[in-house]
């Protein structure tokens, strides 16, 4: 087996939320705009995205996190889901919400996190920022705001660490059951 290989480092990871806070500054008003994390690490990155695109705005948009544990179409299928507090303390009605995650691959996430954000109300138009596009979609979903794409074969997996909750911030990619035994 291969050992995982690094494909963004901290440095990279930063250049990348750089990059994709000032195109968030640039293409939404700032009033109107709201920043929402998908549990665990794009929340986290959410977090990240909010800082700069304060600074870049000079105000602070809404932040706020979300929990689609029990939005998945799978939950059904997976033993006592972990399940976190959603926050979203501010009404959503007339902004722009940017959905935040570290990786898109299937699109089912996407598709829970779109089910959970309507429960807290209506937004006039959500958007999608993702670190990392690995392909291999099952729904018509395409993000706004993309990191770094990475074509990758199906039983490879797109491994975002970041410094708050793994101690490092990079992201790797490796064999499924590499992958399998880190998570």
């Amino acid at each position: 087996m291969e050992s995982p290989r690094v494909v963004l480092d901290r440095d990279d990871m930063r250049r990348t939320l750089v990059r994709i806070a000032h195109e968030i500054v640039e293409k939404n008003p700032a009033q109107q705009l709201a920043i929402v994390g998908i549990h665990r690490r794009g929340a986290v990155l959410a977090a990240r995205l909010h800082r700069l695109v304060s600074e870049l705005l000079d105000s602070a948009p809404p932040l706020g996190d979300i929990d689609i544990s029990f939005y998945r179409d799978d939950v059904a299928l997976r033993q006592a889901p972990v399940v976190h507090a959603s926050h979203l303390d501010f009404p959503l009605e007339g902004l722009t919400v940017v959905i935040v995650d570290d990786v898109l691959y299937t699109g089912r996430t996407v598709r829970a996190a779109i089910e959970a954000i309507f429960d807290y109300g209506r937004p006039a138009r959500l958007q999608l920022a993702v670190l990392a596009d690995r392909g291999h979609r099952e729904l018509p979903i395409r993000p706004d705001y993309v990191g770094k794409n990475f074509p990758t074969a199906r039983e490879e997996r797109v491994n975002v660490r970041v410094e708050e909750l793994d101690g490092v911030d990079e992201v790797t990619i490796s064999e499924s059951r590499q992958a399998e035994a880190i998570a």
